[in-house]
């Protein structure tokens, strides 16, 4: 069963569910990117690992986070070419997380790499300090800061009720960029982890997501007509 929504599935922001499909995604963006890279670059996934505590009544809750990204490198020196990173849940919501997310972008832009960052949810905070108000109605971004040009954001912006964008990713200089559709990428991994089987669309949604009143009024009505919500 595909996912009912044209673009980002609002239901997959339960922290339940997102440890799986950020994998599930990072391993679509490798798939779909490797054969256009082969001849000259190799594609690499990386993992950090860091902890996070949360205040719960009279104790701390500990949780420990694995989160992956790709790495693009040249094949002749290993050289990082492109670092493309999906902010996951603790990025957003944990001051560990956020941190950790820093150091790895951090060390790719002191290598001169460029960096990709795919932003998929709505609750927390944003990693990227920069002015959106001249920016559309979005939920989502994707954001591109070329080596070259590491103060300038190139910003893809979606909004729920729409496709997501295709977006460029850089190369090396001598290189065109490779197009990137995100929403394919979405709808691999959204298949691959099966979850139109494991999303409860008839239960409200994730409880800290934001999204406006009408938004949230265009979500139940999309659940309806696909058969999920009864009216």
């Amino acid at each position: 069963m595909a996912c009912p929504f044209p673009g980002m599935d609002p239901f997959l922001e339960d922290r339940v569910h997102w440890a799986n499909f950020h994998k599930q995604l990072i391993a679509a963006l490798y798939q779909l990117l490797l054969p256009g890279l082969v001849d000259k670059y190799r594609a690499r996934v990386g993992v950090r690992e860091y902890a996070s505590e949360t205040p719960l009544f009279t104790s701390m809750l500990r949780d420990t986070h694995f989160e992956e990204y790709l790495e693009i490198r040249s094949r002749p020196d290993s050289k990082l070419i492109a670092l493309v990173e999906v902010v996951s849940l603790g990025n957003r919501t944990t001051t560990a997380g956020r941190s950790e997310y820093h150091v790895v972008r951090d060390a790719a832009r002191s290598q001169k790499a460029a960096i990709v960052e795919i932003d998929l949810l709505t609750q927390g905070k944003p990693l990227l300090n920069y002015s959106r108000e001249n920016l559309p109605e979005h939920d989502h971004t994707v954001t591109v800061t070329r080596s070259a040009t590491p103060e300038r954001y190139e910003i893809y912006t979606a909004a729920l009720l729409k496709r997501l964008p295709k977006f460029r990713l850089p190369l090396a200089a001598e290189d065109k960029d490779t197009v990137v559709d995100l929403q394919t990428v979405v709808a691999r991994a959204f298949d691959q982890g099966n979850f139109a089987k494991l999303l409860a669309y008839a239960g409200p949604l994730p409880a800290d997501a934001k999204y406006a009143d009408a938004t949230r009024e265009w979500i139940r009505d999309v659940l309806i007509q696909a058969g999920h919500v009864a009216k």
